[in-house]
């Protein structure tokens, strides 16, 4: 066996003990929410890749219940804010407070110094609050007056957003938008999963309960396992050749000419890196394969893909031009 076979072998076996506190959060979370699959699968990928979510749905479609289930199965600290019109900076990130018996100003830290953060309803907030995130977001750390605050590891925000038709509903700012790892899409369950949820959920006490199955150290060390996993130098060109495929798509003949405003930036080529190797993380592989790179494509690029006019005037969505640049970049 070569050198590289070796060590492939050996991060596998790394991986699978590694990845069993996330299948028994997995399992913990599958108690509570029925169907959803793809979602809860996301949400363990943006654990692993230490990434912010956004969640995007209508109503009704349990996105709340799905982060704090995954709150409630990590034993850690969580903190839920509800995102409303009149919210200022300072109840999200803390404030100032004059102590009139000596003259000194103390710091109050707001609900953001905890691990796991559920921003409800993001996009219901103006913009100047949806703001106070993105140093929290991208930096890990907190200005309050003229100190900086580091936010301890792990750090996730995991933001819900109803459709921007919605009534009340503000646009995320592109920056913004840019630093969520993925951004998922939940839609209505099937005759089947509704059946579910009629028994398990149409009950007037609290319809459910979890055990914390992991802890905070467990993820540090997934995450440790996760860099080392193995990814092959066309893979990697893969990657790089999809995101460029969103900035210049006549260079793979991708015919979606006249509908891209703006393509992907480089954020993108590291997350669906990172998110590949979750995937592969989370199926027990020590290696990524490219089916890896295009099953989370979608859920990495389609907020990062700025449609035109033109594009909306056709009805094509960003989903849609990613789904052709995955039809015609080839696969290694």
């Amino acid at each position: 066996m070569t050198t590289t076979a070796i060590d492939i072998k050996h991060i596998g076996e790394e991986v699978k003990q590694r990845s069993e506190p996330f299948q028994r959060l997995l399992t913990e979370m599958r108690r509570v929410i029925v169907g959803q699959e793809q979602l809860l699968h996301r949400m363990m990928v943006g654990l692993l890749g230490n990434g912010h979510m956004l969640i995007e749905g209508v109503p009704g479609l349990a996105k709340t219940t799905a982060v704090a289930a995954l709150a409630a199965g990590v034993h850690t600290d969580f903190q839920r804010i509800q995102f409303t019109p009149d919210l200022l900076p300072a109840d999200l990130i803390g404030t100032l407070i004059y102590r009139p018996q000596n003259g000194e100003f103390v710091v109050k830290k707001g609900p953001i110094f905890s691990h796991i953060i559920l921003a409800d309803e993001i996009n219901r907030a103006p913009a100047k609050v949806q703001s106070a995130l993105l140093e929290a977001m991208q930096e890990r750390q907190i200005t309050i007056g003229s100190e900086t605050f580091r936010l301890e590891e792990p750090f996730l925000v995991l933001a819900t957003q109803n459709p921007i038709e919605q009534e009340g509903t503000y646009p995320l700012p592109e920056a913004q938008v840019d630093r969520f790892m993925l951004k998922l899409i939940v839609t209505y369950p099937s005759r089947a999963e509704e059946r579910q949820i009629l028994d398990r959920m149409s009950r007037t006490g609290r319809a459910w309960t979890m055990d914390a199955v992991m802890q905070p150290a467990d993820i540090l060390r997934a995450r440790e396992t996760l860099d080392q996993i193995y990814i092959d130098d066309k893979i990697k060109d893969y990657i790089v050749d999809l995101v460029l495929a969103t900035r210049n798509p006549a260079t793979h003949r991708i015919p979606v000419d006249g509908l891209i405003q703006y393509g992907a930036s480089p954020r993108a080529t590291i997350y669906l890196t990172l998110a590949a190797k979750a995937c592969a993380f989370l199926a027990g592989r020590g290696y990524v394969v490219p089916q890896d790179v295009k099953d989370i494509a979608p859920d990495v690029l389609r907020h990062r893909v700025i449609v035109t006019y033109e594009a909306q005037a056709e009805e094509k969505s960003a989903d849609d031009v990613v789904r052709a640049i995955l039809d015609h970049v080839p696969v290694p």
